[in-house]
C-alpha cells in the first residue's frame, strides 16, 4: 500500500489490523482503521496507540516509506531519502547524531514492552509471516531490538548535501 512504515512491539502485533475494507481510505466506512490513523501522521515521526493496548504504543515513521533500516547501537532509524551508496547515507546519519547543533524534531513518547518489528502501517501485524494469498511472498518486517522502557522519539531530515538527503529517528530514554 506504500506506508507508512510503523514500528510495533511484537507483544502486540495482533493489536495492529492495518488497512482493513471497513476502513476509510480503501473501505467504505466511516470510522479510520489503524492504516487511516498512521497515514494521518503528518510529522517526520509520531506515536499513536494501539486498542486495547495500554502498556504500549506504535511508532510511525511518517513522510513517504523509504527504506530504513535500524542501527541499535545508536537507537536510531535511518531513512533513505537519496544516496549513491549505503556508506553514503550510514555516514550522513551519523554525521547528523553526532552533531550537538541538529535541531531535532520532538515527536512525542513512545513505549514499549521490548522488542519490536518494523512493518509497513498497511500489514496486519497478525499477517507477518503469512504467505500473500496470490504467493508472492510473505509481508517485509524487521526486527528491532529495543529494550523495554519510555522513550522520547525525535527525528530530522539531513537534506544539506546535494546528493545524500537523510532521514533519522531517534530514540532517547525518556
Amino acid at each position: 500500500m506504500g506506508g507508512p512504515l510503523i514500528v510495533v512491539p511484537v507483544s502486540a502485533l495482533h493489536q495492529w489490523n492495518g488497512c482493513t475494507e471497513n476502513g476509510m481510505i480503501v473501505g467504505d466506512g466511516d470510522q479510520p482503521d489503524d492504516y487511516d490513523r498512521a497515514c494521518a501522521v503528518e510529522d517526520l515521526a509520531e506515536v499513536i496507540s494501539l486498542a486495547g493496548h495500554t502498556a504500549n504504543s506504535a511508532l510511525v515513521l511518517g513522510d513517504e516509506p523509504s527504506s530504513t533500516c535500524y542501527l541499535a547501537e545508536q537507537r536510531a532509524f535511518v531513512r533513505w531519502l537519496a544516496a549513491n551508496s549505503d556508506a553514503e547515507l550510514i555516514a550522513a546519519a551519523m554525521a547528523v547524531l553526532n552533531d550537538p547543533a541538529t535541531p531535532w524534531e520532538e515527536c512525542g513518547l513512545w513505549q514499549t514492552d521490548g522488542p519490536a518489528v518494523l512493518m509497513d502501517s498497511a500489514e496486519a501485524g497478525g499477517s507477518l509471516g503469512v504467505p500473500y494469498p496470490d504467493g508472492q511472498g510473505q509481508p517485509e518486517q524487521a526486527p528491532v531490538l529495543v529494550p523495554a522502557g519510555l522513550w522520547t522519539v525525535r527525528a530530522f531530515h539531513d537534506w544539506s548535501d546535494e546528493s545524500t538527503w537523510v532521514g533519522v529517528v531517534q530514540l532517547l530514554p525518556a
